[in-house]
Order: structure tokens, then C-alpha cells, then sequence
């Protein structure tokens, strides 16, 4: 399958699978839903990549155990944003991190538009309350920042360890992290065999499959195609909520999300002209 077919395949396993865990948080709540697909991603990352400790410095463990606390709060503020506010609104505030991380500091002009452009998209999103809450909008915001977090620690952590091992031990560090709020939240519920199918399926479809058909695709294309491809997320996540629960925007939201969409799509087709060949 062509590269860009494998991302746009993650993209599209992602969303179904955050509109279908949408879709049960009235059976399970999103803590625990969190938790199962951490869990699900952790063993299943862990029996490939086996990760060795032994000669491991402290800076290592540090640098690993930061980046699953990222991991962790990414995951479960935007699962909280998704339980308030549509799906689609949640990832478009979400993508804000990454769009932050490609574009700080820079000082050229049209960059500058394109961060208005982003602007723009979030006004919108202000105009149109339609469905938002203040918890909401803060959920995603934290995990905007928690996305940027983690791309600043995935660098780090994959200078540290080779492979997929520092987001094994990474996995395993959030799904420690959030045991017990997972457990307190859903209680014997957890322990219902088809919401332990339904956790673990979640899991699959919007951790495990997506990172390995992405990790496929960046053997074969420039991480700038990566990254315009993955700017389509936003849209995808509104797509997923209309088509799997029923979850409708309102034309002025579609057209934030269409800002927002725009500007990663121009931040990262700058930063593959500016990067040397």
C-alpha cells in the first residue's frame, strides 16, 4: 500500500476509534477507557520491543518517565474534552500544540499569517458556542500542550532509546499513572468482559494500529508529507462523530476546523522548504 494510503488508514482507525470510545462513555467512563487502551498499547509495545534497562543512566529513566507523563495527560484531557465537547472541536483545539511547536519562534511573514489564520479558527470556534463548555475547551487546551510536550520529549526519548522501546516504557509509565483514577471511576465495571473488549479494541484502533502504519510510512516519505497528511486530522475526527454517533458541526465550526487544517497544511509545507535536502 502506498504511504500516504497507511497514514490516512491510521488517521481514519484513530477517529473511528475515539468516536466509538465516545460512543460507550455512558457504560465507561473516559478515565477508564483511557487507561484500557494505555494498557492495550503498553503490553503489546512491550512484547515487540522488550526494552532493556541495564546500563540505562538516570537522565534516560527521567527523559522516559517524562514523556509517559505527557503521553498520559494527552490522552486523558482530550478523552475529558471529548466527553464535553464535539469530537471534532476537541482535536481542532488539540492541534494547536503541534501547530505551536512548528511555528514558535519563527519570524517570517507568512508564518505570521498563518498563525492568524489559526486565530481565526479559534474565534470562529468562540462565535459558535454550539455544544462547548468551558471544561471542554480547557480539556483540549491541556492537551494541546500535552501534545506539544510530547513531540519535544519523542525527540529526546528516541535519542535515548533505540526504536520503539522508549514509547513502550513511556506507555507503561501512564498506564501505572493512571491505574488508580481508571479503577476509582469505572470500579466493577472494568471487570465486565464486553467493556474489557471494547477498552482493549479502542486501544488497538487508536494507538497500536495507527503507530505502526505511520511508522511504516516514515520509512518511505519525507516527514514534511508526513505531517500534512496528519494536519487531516482534525476533519477526520468530525467525519468519525458524524458517521459513528451521530455528531453533528454547525458550518462555522467546519469552517474553524477548515482554518486550522489550513494553517498546519501551510506551517508544514514552509518548514519541508526551509529544511535542507
Amino acid at each position: 500500500m502506498p504511504a500516504p494510503l497507511l497514514i490516512i488508514a491510521g488517521i481514519i482507525s484513530l477517529q473511528l476509534g475515539a468516536a466509538t470510545a465516545k460512543g460507550m462513555f455512558g457504560r465507561l467512563p473516559p478515565t477508564a477507557f483511557v487507561w484500557l487502551r494505555l494498557v492495550t498499547t503498553a503490553v503489546i509495545l512491550l512484547a515487540i520491543a522488550r526494552p532493556r534497562f541495564r546500563g540505562r543512566t538516570r537522565r534516560d529513566m527521567v527523559v522516559a518517565v517524562g514523556f509517559g507523563c505527557a503521553l498520559a495527560v494527552m490522552n486523558f484531557s482530550i478523552y475529558q474534552a471529548m466527553a464535553r465537547i464535539p469530537l471534532g472541536v476537541a482535536v481542532t483545539i488539540e492541534f494547536l500544540g503541534p501547530l505551536a511547536v512548528a511555528i514558535v519562534g519563527s519570524r517570517k511573514p507568512r508564518d505570521v499569517l498563518l498563525v492568524l489564520l489559526a486565530g481565526v479558527g479559534v474565534a470562529l470556534l468562540g462565535f459558535t458556542p454550539h455544544g462547548l463548555t468551558l471544561g471542554g475547551v480547557l480539556f483540549a487546551l491541556l492537551a494541546a500542550a500535552s501534545w506539544a510536550a510530547y513531540i519535544l520529549l519523542s525527540r529526546e526519548t528516541g535519542r535515548r532509546w533505540p526504536g520503539i522501546s522508549g514509547l513502550a516504557v513511556a506507555g507503561s509509565v501512564g498506564a501505572i499513572g493512571l491505574a488508580v483514577p481508571a479503577i476509582m471511576a469505572a470500579g466493577s465495571r472494568l471487570l465486565q468482559p464486553d467493556l474489557l473488549i471494547a477498552g482493549v479494541l479502542v486501544g488497538l484502533m487508536s494507538s497500536v494500529i495507527p503507530y505502526s502504519l505511520e511508522l511504516n510510512a516514515l520509512r518511505r516519505i519525507p516527514a514534511g508529507v508526513f505531517g500534512i497528511l496528519m494536519s487531516l486530522e482534525p476533519a477526520a475526527a468530525a467525519l468519525a462523530a458524524m458517521i459513528i454517533i451521530g455528531e453533528f458541526l454547525r458550518p462555522t465550526q467546519w469552517l474553524a476546523v477548515g482554518c486550522i487544517v489550513a494553517a498546519s497544511v501551510g506551517t508544514t509545507s514552509l518548514l519541508r522548504r526551509r529544511s535542507p535536502s
